[in-house]
């Protein structure tokens, strides 16, 4: 078994003493940029004494920094490098901006690609979009960290892929989990051969069948976990089993609404701070829900392993015409220390929306929840009062259980 470099193979202590480090390193940078300065103004990079501290730190949502870019700050001022110092800027919709670089597997793909086999003498597809977005230019990068060849292919034109993919010999697929199937089977159409045998894949669902069906043509297929704002959070290596954190960021789980870390195994939402100091993301929320995965992987790597996307973590729901956020049922549970847990279920009762807030509590009746819950949610609903450890742990505040078909 080889590996990308060392620090995937640290021991707990070195990987956390050096983290610390280098988090401490990255407050202290943050502290010194316009976007950071009100939401980090009291915070003392000395005041990390540990990585349990990260959880002492404010939340950073993709709306913050949506709401901070503007015309001649494109970046909302969270950029430690000029705009013009950067080799690419993105536009994801929204609009957002995101920063490239090119230097040395700026984006952390190049450990996945490594873990998948990808190499040199390989010839890379890429169908990852380069127009606007980073997709491409984050797969290539990964791709040309390992010594691969890549052929930008985009995606679309399939027939085109196909005749792209024989002429050169592409041997590795980098794209949506899906697409690769359409080249194949339009390969199949055309009577021609594909010479794949690798596929990197993330932006869409890996379903077991499909995994199957690449691995049945003799392609094995692989998955991570990436945002155009972070690059790579977590990959799969040949263990599969669940998905390795990047030696490059700090991985938290807390309960959705809150930066309150859950206790391991948990579903939460997955908070990322990377390392990268040209564009230093504190606590940035995914807005997706994922669970810590106990143990470490039997492929030698010794990093900590989530279990992969799990879904949505922004649970807002309309209910009576009023949103309800996490972030207000967060509020609710903490207004009163009885309280443990609570989860609001939205249903219908005939033509109207009906809302029932589950409180997990060892005290009181639900009469004495009833001014909280109207104060805090800004709305009235049915009250059920539950035992403490009774409610699922399975990431969700807002469950939305209305059909309207």
């Amino acid at each position: 078994m080889s590996f990308f470099d060392a620090l995937e193979t640290r021991t707990a202590d070195q990987r956390l003493d050096e983290n610390l480090a280098a988090l401490r390193a990255q407050v202290a940078q943050a502290k010194t940029l316009s976007g950071y300065q009100e939401s980090l103004s009291s915070v003392g990079a000395d005041g990390i004494l540990s990585l349990d501290d990260l959880a002492k730190l404010p939340i950073l949502r993709k709306s913050d920094l949506s709401n901070a870019q503007k015309p001649g700050q494109a970046l909302g001022g969270y950029n430690a490098r000029t705009l013009s110092d950067f080799a690419h800027i993105f536009q994801s919709p929204g609009p957002i901006y995101e920063p490239g670089g090119v230097e040395h597997d700026w984006w952390r793909m190049g450990r996945f690609a490594h873990a998948a086999g990808v190499g040199k003498g390989d010839i890379v597809q890429n169908c990852f979009g380069y127009h606007l977005t980073p997709a491409g230019m984050i797969f290539e990068s990964g791709a040309r960290a390992v010594g691969a060849a890549v052929l930008p292919a985009g995606i679309g034109q399939t027939d085109l892929q196909v005749r792209a993919a024989v002429d050169v010999g592409t041997t590795a697929y980098a794209g949506t989990p899906d697409y690769l199937k359409v080249i194949l089977d339009k390969a199949e159409e055309m009577g021609e051969r594909l010479s794949i045998t690798k596929a990197v894949v993330a932006g869409g669902a890996l379903f077991p069948s499909l995994r199957q069906e690449y691995a049945d043509r003799g392609i094995a297929c692989l998955q991570c976990y990436a945002t155009a704002d972070l690059g790579n959070i977590a990959y799969e290596s040949p263990a599969m089993e669940g998905m390795i954190v990047d030696e490059g960021v700090i991985v938290e789980i807390v309960t959705p609404g809150t930066g309150t870390p859950v206790p391991e195994g948990e579903v939460g939402e997955v908070i990322v701070t990377t390392l990268n100091p040209d564009y230093p993301l504190i606590r940035f929320a995914t807005g997706d829900l994922s669970a810590v995965l106990s143990g470490q992987s039997p492929c030698g790597r010794t990093n900590m392993r989530i279990k992969g996307w799990m879904g949505r973590a922004d649970q807002t729901t309309k209910i009576k015409g009023m949103f309800v956020r996490p972030e207000q049922v967060a509020v609710l549970v903490a207004s009163h220390e009885a309280i443990t847990r609570a989860r609001v279920i939205a249903t219908r009762e005939g033509d109207m929306d009906a809302m029932t807030v589950q409180i997990e509590t060892s005290a009181g009746e639900a009469s004495v929840f009833e001014d909280l819950v109207k104060t805090h949610l800004k709305l009235k609903g049915t009250i059920e009062i539950f035992p403490v450890g009774s409610l699922p742990r399975d990431g969700l505040v807002i469950e939305d259980q209305r059909k309207y078909d």
